[in-house]
Order: structure tokens, then C-alpha cells, then sequence
């Protein structure tokens, strides 16, 4: 801690934290064994917490991360969707395809942002709001391949027809940022993605997280 940090904020962000990593909840006294901190400290927190629905507890007295997480939440995605947007665009006048910046979303892969080519006769028409699976398109695959640790070489998914038949996919994963897990990729009527469109997809890609960092 220096002396322009608040501890009793920073306290309340690691309770914060600690609920979010579990998922059966914590006690008064896990908390403040977790903490390093007395039980009257934890209670006042949990106390302001729940004043502002970040915090409930249940029957049992086990504390869980409260909806009022869930509003916070809602304002990330413009947040994000406008830090992506610069690179987006770029990778798709660049390409000649649709671009878009893909996240998780429980199980699923969600387009936060997509932004089409200018000049192009034809493109593939990729709404934001979009999901599917995470198993399946370039974009949920990338993002599989970041967390299993695979995504090293060549660094980018390929994938043709998973979502939209004569649709070819390429994506790259999201890296280094923190508490955010997706994916920059292009999706295009091609029966292959050309050479060239994995290592920009990187770039993007890089370009995007550099954005959020």
C-alpha cells in the first residue's frame, strides 16, 4: 500500500475478488483468514457491500458476489467495443472482410464489436449480439487455445463452414489483459483464408490488447 491508495477500498476489491473465485461462497471467518484481517473488519465490509448490492448473503451466512456486479458489468462492453474499434476497422479495409472482437460469456463466444469492409462488393453480414459456442468458429477457438496454452505458434485459429456454410474464419486471442478473455478475427466467403490474413489477425489482435491495457 503507498500513500495515495485507500486500504479499506483495496480490502473491499480483494473480497470482491475472493467471492468471484469460488463458487460455493465464504464465510466471515474464511474471509478474514484470506484477508489477514479481524472479523469486525470483514463484517463492515460485507456491510457496504451489500448496501450496494455487490455482496448477499445466504441462509448460512456465506457471502457470494451480488447482481449489483451484473450492472457494473453491462458497461464494460461499450468500454471495450470502443478501444477495439480503430484496429477493427483497419484489419477489415486491410483484408477485405468482417472484423470483430469476440469475448466470453459463460460458455459461450459473444461479438461485442464488428465493423464490415468499405469497399468490398460482397461480405459476410456478422452482427454484434452474435453467439455460439466456444467450441466451434475460429473466434471461440482461439480463445480455447489461449486458455489451454496452446496458442503459442502459429497463434491463430483457422476454421471453414463451422457457423456459415462457405464461410472461412481466422482469429487470434486476446493476451496479456487482464480479467478479459476473447478474441480479434475476420470472417469471409472463401473456401480458405489466404496466407497473409493469420499474422495481420495477430497484429490486430495485439493492437486491441495494447488498447485495453
Amino acid at each position: 500500500m503507498t500513500a495515495e491508495t485507500s486500504q479499506t477500498l483495496d480490502r473491499g476489491l480483494r473480497v470482491l475478488k475472493l467471492l468471484a473465485d469460488t463458487d460455493h461462497g465464504l464465510t466471515v471467518t474464511e474471509l478474514s483468514n484470506k484477508l489477514g484481517v479481524n472479523r469486525t473488519v470483514v463484517y463492515r465490509l460485507l456491510a457496504t457491500l451489500e448496501q450496494h448490492a455487490l455482496v448477499r448473503r445466504d441462509l448460512g451466512g456465506r457471502a457470494r458476489v451480488g447482481l449489483g456486479v451484473l450492472r457494473l458489468g453491462r458497461q464494460v462492453h461499450p468500454l471495450v467495443r470502443e478501444a477495439a474499434l480503430p484496429a477493427l476497422r483497419s484489419l477489415a479495409e486491410d483484408i477485405g472482410a468482417t472484423a470483430h472482437l469476440t469475448l466470453v460469456d459463460g460458455a459461450e463466444a459473444l461479438a461485442v464489436a464488428v465493423v464490415e469492409p468499405t469497399w468490398t462488393d460482397y461480405h459476410v453480414a456478422y452482427r454484434t449480439g452474435f453467439r455460439h459456442p466456444l467450441d466451434r468458429g475460429a473466434a471461440g477457438r482461439a480463445i480455447l487455445a489461449a486458455r489451454q496454452g496452446l496458442a503459442t505458434d502459429p497463434g491463430y485459429a483457422l476454421t471453414h463452414g463451422e457457423l456459415e456454410a462457405g464461410a472461412s474464419g481466422a482469429a487470434a486471442p486476446l493476451v496479456g489483459v487482464t480479467g478479459i478473455e476473447g478474441s480479434v478475427g475476420v470472417v469471409m466467403l472463401s473456401d480458405s483464408v489466404p496466407e497473409r490474413v493469420g499474422p495481420r489477425v495477430v497484429d490486430a489482435a495485439r493492437e486491441v490488447a495494447d488498447a485495453l491495457r
